[in-house]
């Protein structure tokens, strides 16, 4: 069985309109378990200028447009075991919760009905 790599990931990241998280991604590949997938995400590591090299030349930049940056926290009660999780501020259940915390990033832009 092979490996994931940086390239399968953001092919996976280009290919999924709305679900990224890592168990959908093993769902949905016929090369990778989720422990693999796991594995890759703990040891390979993108800068933001690494990620802005990518995705630039994708995004028409205008008057309209604009980038929606948004953090969240996935509660994780039990989860002791994985490395991402641990305690941090949830605003939806108003406490520190055992969670993971995540940071979505959206380009709009509505001339073109694009996003």
């Amino acid at each position: 069985m092979s490996k994931p790599t940086r390239v399968d990931y953001c092919q996976y990241l280009l290919s999924t309109p709305l679900n990224y998280t890592l168990m959908h991604f093993a769902d949905h590949s016929e090369s990778f378990s989720h422990a693999q997938i796991n594995r890759y995400l703990a040891q390979d590591h993108l800068t933001p200028k690494q990620v802005w090299k990518h995705v630039e030349p994708n995004i028409l930049q205008t008057h309209e447009g604009y980038i929606i940056f948004d953090d969240t926290t996935v509660e994780k009660p039990s989860a002791s075991e994985i490395a991402l999780a641990k305690p941090q501020y949830s605003g939806s259940a108003r406490k520190v919760v055992n969670g993971i915390g995540i940071v979505p990033c959206v380009h709009v832009n509505p001339e073109l009905d694009q996003s």
